[in-house]
């Protein structure tokens, strides 16, 4: 009976340390996003800024399980929807909600499972640089695509306005993002690997 009950009670404290390890990592992240959004270079013909979030969506996405990725990018759409300053700086200075429904809205939501496919193809396909740069570059085509749909939806532009405003000038940093992510988590996996 005694060691039942000295069972369950350690049981429990296992549970608890790992949800507090799981939401510590979850806001851990999502403040990495948070300040990665704000290195950014607002570009003159288009509403959507440069920034660093993508590679950081992109890290942790390759570093963390696929729920733990889409939670942590989840808890920082959250974070951003209740107003507090985690999105980029935008022209018409926008929080919480609306900036959500703004020109960048369709990349910012598509975080969540961008970060969990990235997770899931990267533990399916070896864990190695080049399948860092797979799973990356699909994850980032998802960003692109959800990104470049809703700024079509929002803007009623055609096709071809869509890619030259939202696509086509992001290809050489996403480029940069791809490989930068594919060798962070190439990285980590070999420093776990040493130690």
């Amino acid at each position: 009976m005694a060691q039942d009950r000295v069972a369950q009670s350690s049981e429990r404290r296992t549970r608890a340390t790992s949800s507090l390890r799981f939401a510590g990592i979850a806001l851990a992240g999502s403040a990495i996003v948070a300040l990665s959004a704000h290195v950014a270079l607002p570009l003159s013909f288009t509403p959507v800024p440069m920034t660093l979030q993508p590679l950081a969506v992109l890290v942790l996405g390759l570093l963390l399980a696929p729920e733990l990725a889409a939670i942590t990018m989840a808890l920082y759409l959250a974070e951003g929807a209740l107003g507090l300053p985690v999105f980029a700086p935008s022209l018409p200075a926008t929080l919480g909600l609306a900036h959500l429904l703004g020109p960048t809205g369709g990349y910012l939501t598509a975080y969540p499972a961008a970060a969990a496919l990235a997770s899931w193809l990267y533990r399916r396909t070896g864990r190695g640089f080049g399948s860092g740069l797979l799973s990356a570059a699909t994850a980032l085509a998802l960003v692109f695509t959800c990104g470049a749909t809703w700024l079509a939806i929002l803007t009623h532009a055609s096709i071809q306005t869509v890619l030259a405003l939202a696509v086509l000038p992001f290809l050489p940093g996403a480029g940069l993002n791809i490989a930068a992510a594919a060798a962070v988590a190439r990285g980590f996996q070999r420093l776990r690997r040493a130690s």
